[in-house]
């Protein structure tokens, strides 16, 4: 009797075992995939000597910003617009059209670690905004130059944030700005950084001393 209560007892162990295996698989398959961020964010060490060979300098030219300057969301290339093509590079389950614009999927806006399945609230923020980069430097630029800029998809320049988040970032440095979402703070100086330094910009000295010190607190 003892023998047959034994065996009943380790029947429902393995079907409740079966049961929580079955319900993590779920979970896990509905849970939503880490957020890509995007490509060629240095290591520290890289990232540190780049911003020591940066030029100090105060802004200059930034009433003369217009942001039709930087002529934006080229194409670039498979039939995408850089906005496109980053929509699609670094969002979750995503489906295009044709003419390569989402019609679904999810993007993870990691400045507030905010996910949303709605196209248009996925928007696509220049990281080192176009006029902070024309009150940096690139008031001195061609067309064409400012154009690569606005539309560079092969470095950290383009990241994917919520309409709400990208309007309270703005063109704020990260002397006036830092996003909240603590976890992606490493990331994102570095990426600024690394972004500055490949275009020549230059940096004020408040912006100098708030990412030398994001840098030694989140990183």
């Amino acid at each position: 009797m003892q023998a047959v209560k034994r065996a009943a007892k380790r029947a429902v162990a393995t079907a409740a075992a079966a049961s929580l295996a079955v319900l993590t698989v779920l979970v896990l398959d509905t849970a939503p995939a880490e957020a890509v961020r995007p490509p060629g964010i240095p290591s520290l060490s890289t990232v540190q000597s780049e911003l020591n060979q940066l030029t100090v300098r105060n802004e200059a030219n930034g009433d003369s910003y217009d942001r039709d300057l930087f002529p934006h969301w080229s194409s670039v290339g498979g039939g995408c617009t850089a906005r496109q093509y980053v929509l699609k590079r670094d969002g979750q389950n995503v489906v295009t059209g044709s003419d390569c614009q989402p019609d679904s999927g999810r993007w993870q806006s990691d400045f507030d670690n905010t996910w949303t399945t709605t196209v248009s609230n996925a928007t696509v923020d220049h990281v080192v905004a176009l006029s902070e980069a024309w009150a940096s430097g690139a008031s001195q630029w061609t067309t064409a130059e400012r154009e690569d800029f606005a539309n560079d998809v092969s470095s950290p320049q383009l990241w994917i944030a919520t309409t709400s988040i990208n309007s309270a970032k703005g063109d704020k440095d990260p002397a006036e700005w830092m996003p909240p979402n603590t976890s992606v703070r490493c990331d994102y100086v570095k990426a600024w950084t690394h972004v500055k330094y490949l275009y020549g910009l230059s940096v004020n000295s408040a912006e100098k001393t708030a990412i030398h010190s994001h840098l030694n607190t989140y990183c």
